[in-house]
């Protein structure tokens, strides 16, 4: 019998694309969630506070409703080194700030607009990350 976990990567990735599709059909803005985030940090974003609170809730509220509902619960491989799980999410933030965007801005907007910037982000992301992958399993022991 093959395993069904495959699906909540599907159903994920549906819900990106259409919040991304229904974020730029319904105010003419990039659905970056680094730069939604960082308009909120940073002042920039406070003639749009509303919207961007409510993109936050949502994205919060939502997989919480799905995984309260659901059957069954996916499983993770996460490390259970917090300490990783932390580095990991400060190199993200940093990358996303050096790369002026994130995967939902660069990966599923940029891509789906055919956006140059967009592609090569992607493709430098993703690289990153399997050298890091690499780096950590052989050198680290990381993951």
């Amino acid at each position: 019998m093959i395993e069904a976990d495959w699906i909540w990567g599907l159903i994920g990735g549906l819900l990106i694309g259409c919040g991304g599709a229904v974020y730029l059909l319904g105010n003419g803005r990039i659905m970056g969630a680094s730069g939604i985030v960082g308009g909120l940090v940073d002042g920039s974003g406070r003639s749009t506070w509303a919207e961007r609170i409510s993109f936050l809730a949502a994205l919060i509220l939502i997989p919480a409703a799905i995984a309260a509902l659901a059957p069954t619960q996916a499983t993770t491989h996460l490390t259970e080194n917090l300490w990783l799980v932390g580095v990991a999410g400060l190199l993200v933030g940093l990358g996303t700030r050096i790369g002026n965007g994130c995967t939902s801005g660069h990966g599923v907007c940029g891509i789906s607009r055919l956006s140059p910037r967009g592609i090569v982000a992607t493709l430098v992301y993703i690289a990153a990350g399997a050298l890091m992958v690499v780096v950590l399993r052989s050198f680290v022991g990381g993951i």
